[in-house]
């Protein structure tokens, strides 16, 4: 389908970004942290920005890519599409990470307009397929501070590996309102050579990377 639809964000899109974004970043600080009176402790020790930097380029970064991810594809089928974030599940995620778990549904991506099934399902893959990326560009910045390089730098690629591998699988699950119902109802061949290999790399790097 062509369409003249351009790419644009209000300014409501834009504020909704943003806190979404500092929101994950500070959930998982939190939660790497681990929770509560550890993470306090471990701020009064090391401070927080560190640990917030990291987080913000990692999960902060997953997410919000994950979600730009389907409104660009939505846009280039001529869809009327912006980022809504959901605030009610954004202080969740900050509460439940000092509770020593994360619960992470910082919002969605609302289109409409008229689209093939085809199209409904690419613009469900576009998230876990980005996901997916920028595991891979992350995944030197892993090696790097396993051999020698900067803690901080291994830190960010271990995290960003591990986070955007287990956003593309449990995006990519055929339940509910996830990614994988639409790509599966669409392509189950699609689905297939995508939700496969994330789950499988996600398991690797539980059983064998000790990522997780």
């Amino acid at each position: 389908m062509s369409t003249n639809t351009s790419l644009s964000f209000s300014s409501s899109e834009l504020r909704d970004l943003v806190v979404a974004w500092v929101a994950l970043g500070l959930a998982f600080a939190i939660f790497f942290a681990g929770g509560g009176t550890r993470a306090v402790a471990s701020v009064t020790e090391g401070g927080l920005l560190g640990p917030l930097v990291v987080s913000l380029l990692t999960a902060g970064v997953g997410f919000l890519l994950h979600e730009l991810a389907h409104k660009v594809v939505a846009v280039r089928f001529g869809q009327r599409a912006e980022f809504r974030a959901d605030y009610g599940m954004l202080f969740l995620a900050v509460m439940s990470s000092l509770a020593g778990f994360i619960f992470a549904a910082p919002g969605a991506v609302y289109h409409r307009g008229r689209i093939t099934e085809r199209e409904h399902g690419l613009i469900a893959l576009a998230g876990p397929v980005t996901n997916l990326l920028l595991a891979a560009i992350f995944l030197p910045l892993l090696f790097l501070g396993a051999f020698g390089g900067s803690e901080f730098v291994g830190l960010v690629g271990s995290r960003g590996v591990t986070i955007n591998v287990f956003l593309a699988a449990f995006n990519m699950l055929p339940f509910g309102s996830l990614d994988g119902k639409t790509v599966f109802s669409w392509s189950k061949i699609v689905f297939l050579v995508v939700f496969v290999p994330s789950v499988l790399l996600t398991l690797g790097l539980f059983v064998f990377g000790g990522l997780f």
